[in-house]
């Protein structure tokens, strides 16, 4: 009868639906975005001990004083356990929010505690900047390419993400003008222009001063919001720091922190700085994702902090990526073959490569993993599926060796598509198996 509820069938969406998920149906429309992808089977295999992986993202953990963190976690259990162990404020530890100054200080970012939100990593400091801000079909310019899981949060919120030109100084001025003309012709809503100026994932290149300046002054006039992620800002490896877009604007510019690849990305404590009303929106909204960011977690880093050993730790850090970096770079040049490019960078973890002409990093990937190597596809970092003759290369957590072994392995696998390339023309470029649809570990 009218109004009576019905019992849910076959391919209603009901529990007892012979679909092999019967909530198919119920999911919000949010997340349609959200899609496994489909190089992970791949990446599982390549996790194994005989593959060299450059495609992870994973700070060196085994170069830190693990003894004496050791010590720090149980004493903080000891001597403070009935605060790290019980909730704390949704804000964080003003203790640690003092702290975080004084590791922001040499980027030039000058802030109060009050201004600083803690919260379980970055990766969520960015979910709550777009959860408060952008409403579905709200549009957010990145540079193309940009960092994977900030397309997918991008993506859970429904928005429509505008890439934008990068060159060997990263995001280009005139080509963010001309987009936020575009978008704004088109009759849409721009919320944020989202940018990683310093040593960017994944394309390893830096924005100078006098660039910093240019985008700082395009986005003011266009009256929108910059969020600007740094979480490799003090992994130079001249030893410099570069200067926060954040330091000249404290109104117009978020900025995003981490210790993930300072300290140790599994304490997942990262933060947001952010004006007065951005603030207090932001708070709510850590409180409503999860009460409050571990309160163990973050003692246990302020405790690290007062031992003033971090800034010792972050050289150590420097001058091992460096190594690595350098190690990479020798390579590529002695051993890819002609036509093969790829970004120098000066700080950070990754270098972006661009293959030969007609070749595809995604088709590819299947070969290179059989040929016991791997990395992480280009396309991935892009919103409308460019990226297929590019690649990344993370040099951060293999060593010197491994990785001189790694790109041996793979050049010659872009050897032997150059070959197939010979034999076969045009065909081969466009056997093109499976792109990737989401973001894996790998791709951090």
């Amino acid at each position: 009868m009218p109004g009576e509820p019905t019992a849910p069938g076959p391919g209603s969406g009901g529990p007892h639906s012979s679909r092999l998920d019967p909530w198919i149906d119920q999911y919000a429309a949010r997340t349609q975005g959200l899609a496994a992808s489909q190089v992970r089977a791949l990446f599982a295999v390549a996790s194994r001990p005989e593959v060299v992986s450059l495609a992870g993202g994973m700070p060196y953990v085994a170069a830190l004083p693990l003894e004496q963190l050791a010590e720090i976690a149980a004493r903080v259990v000891k001597d403070r356990g009935n605060a790290a162990l019980q909730y704390g404020s949704g804000q964080g530890d003003p203790c640690l929010r003092e702290q975080i100054l004084q590791v922001m200080a040499p980027a030039g970012i000058h802030a109060r505690p009050d201004d600083v939100v803690v919260t379980a990593g970055s990766q969520l400091a960015l979910d709550l900047v777009v959860r408060v801000f952008c409403d579905p079909g709200d549009v957010v310019l990145a540079e193309a390419p940009t960092y994977v899981t900030a397309l997918s949060v991008f993506s859970s919120y429904q928005c429509d993400v505008v890439q934008v030109a990068m060159d060997s100084e990263g995001l280009v001025p005139q080509a963010l003008r001309e987009a936020i003309d575009l978008v704004r012709r088109q009759g849409k809503t721009i919320k944020l222009v989202y940018s990683i100026p310093s040593f960017h994932n994944p394309a390893g290149v830096t924005q100078g001063p006098a660039r910093r300046a240019e985008i700082l002054d395009v986005v003011r006039s266009a009256g929108l919001l910059l969020l600007e992620d740094d979480p490799y800002g003090l992994l130079g490896f001249d030893g410099s720091v570069p200067r926060a877009i954040r330091s000249d604007d404290s109104d117009g510019v978020l900025y995003l922190g981490t210790f993930s690849k300072t300290i140790a990305s599994g304490l997942r404590v990262g933060w947001v700085v952010a004006p007065h009303g951005v603030r207090e929106k932001l708070v709510l909204a850590n409180e409503t994702a999860m009460l409050c960011p571990s309160s163990y977690s973050q003692l246990t880093v302020s405790e690290y902090l007062a031992t003033g050993a971090f800034f010792d730790q972050v050289k150590t850090f420097r001058e091992l990526y460096r190594e690595r970096r350098d190690a990479l770079l020798e390579s590529l040049t002695a051993l890819m073959p002609p036509g093969t490019t790829w970004t120098e960078p000066a700080g950070g973890f990754y270098s972006w490569v661009t293959l030969p002409p007609g070749l595809d990093a995604t088709a590819m990937l299947p070969r290179a993993v059989a040929a016991l190597v791997a990395y992480v596809p280009g396309t991935g970092f892009f919103a409308d599926g460019q990226g297929g003759g590019q690649l990344r290369l993370s040099y951060c957590f293999p060593d010197p060796e491994r990785i001189r072994e790694g790109v041996r392995r793979l050049a010659g696998v872009v050897e032997a598509e150059l070959d197939l390339q010979d034999t076969f023309g045009d065909t081969l470029t466009n056997m093109r198996p499976f792109r990737p649809t989401g973001p894996t570990p790998d791709m951090v």
